[in-house]
C-alpha cells in the first residue's frame, strides 16, 4: 500500500527556515518523480519543486518564486523526500503537499506552513 506521510510544517516568522520531510512506504522513492506542491484556500495547487529519478539523473527544478530559497533532496536510505525552505516569506503560507509519480500519482494529506509575523 502506497503511503506518503508529510511532516514539519509549522509557524514561523520571516526568515526563519524550515525542513519538511516526506517518508514514503510501499514503494521506491528513487523510482518516482517525486514533487512538493502548495496550496492556498481558493488557489490552485501549485508545484514547488520536484526531482526526477535515479535513473535521471535526480534532476531538480523549481518554480520561480523559491529558486535559491528552497532545496528538494531525496534520501534513498530512508526513503523519505525533503524540501529544505530557507529565507521564508509571508507569501510561502501554504499547506504542502507531497507527491509521487510513475504512471500514477499518489499524493500525501499535507502539512501546514505559516509564516508570519
Amino acid at each position: 500500500q502506497v503511503q506518503l506521510v508529510e511532516s514539519g510544517g509549522g509557524l514561523v516568522q520571516p526568515g526563519a527556515s524550515l525542513r519538511l520531510s516526506c517518508a514514503a512506504s510501499g514503494f521506491t522513492v528513487s523510482n518516482y518523480v517525486m514533487s512538493w506542491y502548495r496550496q492556498v484556500p481558493g488557489k490552485e495547487r501549485e508545484l514547488v519543486a520536484r526531482i526526477t529519478t535515479a535513473t535521471a539523473g535526480g534532476l531538480t527544478n523549481y518554480a520561480d518564486s523559491v529558486k535559491g530559497r528552497f532545496t528538494i533532496s531525496r534520501d534513498n536510505a530512508k526513503n523519505t523526500v525533503y524540501l529544505q525552505m530557507n529565507s521564508l516569506k509571508p507569501e510561502d503560507t501554504a499547506m504542502y503537499y507531497c507527491n509521487a509519480l510513475k504512471v500514477i500519482r499518489y499524493w500525501g494529506h499535507g502539512t501546514q506552513v505559516t509564516v508570519s509575523s
